[in-house]
């Protein structure tokens, strides 16, 4: 059984592109280039403050033979090991887009998603997740296809206890090459 922080490492590594599936839905392939891409993420607190995200500094304290497994285990599903920067890197292919089973990422965690906005490039969203016990508002916004950010904010219940967050995510496109990052799929993943 995974730790608390462990979960919490691996969710919050995958926040960027889970924030792209949940608004996955009945839209269309998102506009962006398949291939590595490099995801940034940032937490912001109540006041809009950018702050570190918890689990970075649980990732830092664990143990390093936790730490090993856990970097294998998120190779295992198609992330890279956090950054000290939080930077991660995700690989997604033509095949997972045009299957759409990028969009089943969500759906294995038991989201639904109502757009308000559904443009080519800007994508507003409410999220609900009830095996996560969460509820979700954001908007992804497509710069080019090299390029997109991500603005969530997010109301969990973990261990009994409340919690609103917003995490922001910039993702830039680093090649068509995804190098020894194995494609990120559903059933990499399986449900959380």
């Amino acid at each position: 059984m995974r730790t608390v922080a462990a979960r919490l490492a691996v969710l919050t590594a995958l926040g960027s592109l889970l924030s792209l599936a949940r608004a996955a839905g009945s839209l269309p392939v998102p506009p962006i280039k398949p291939g590595l891409w490099e995801v940034k993420g940032s937490m912001l607190d109540a006041s809009g403050k950018p702050q570190a995200p918890p689990e970075q500094s649980a990732m830092a304290n664990m143990p390093p033979e936790l730490r090993a497994r856990m970097a294998e285990m998120m190779k295992a599903r198609g992330v890279s090991m956090p950054d000290a920067n939080g930077v991660i890197r995700i690989c997604q292919t033509k095949e997972t887009f045009d299957s759409g089973k990028w969009q089943s990422l969500a759906a294995s965690a038991g989201c639904t998603s109502e757009y308000s906005v559904q443009s080519g490039s800007n994508w507003k969203f409410h999220s609900s997740c009830p095996k996560l016990k969460s509820e979700s508002d954001g908007e992804l916004v497509f710069t080019n296809a090299e390029n997109y950010t991500s603005k969530v904010t997010t109301t969990s219940s973990l261990l009994g206890k409340q919690n609103t967050q917003t995490r922001v995510s910039t993702a830039h496109w680093l090649g068509a090459n995804c190098g020894d990052v194995k494609p990120l799929t559903a059933e990499s993943m399986g449900a959380p």
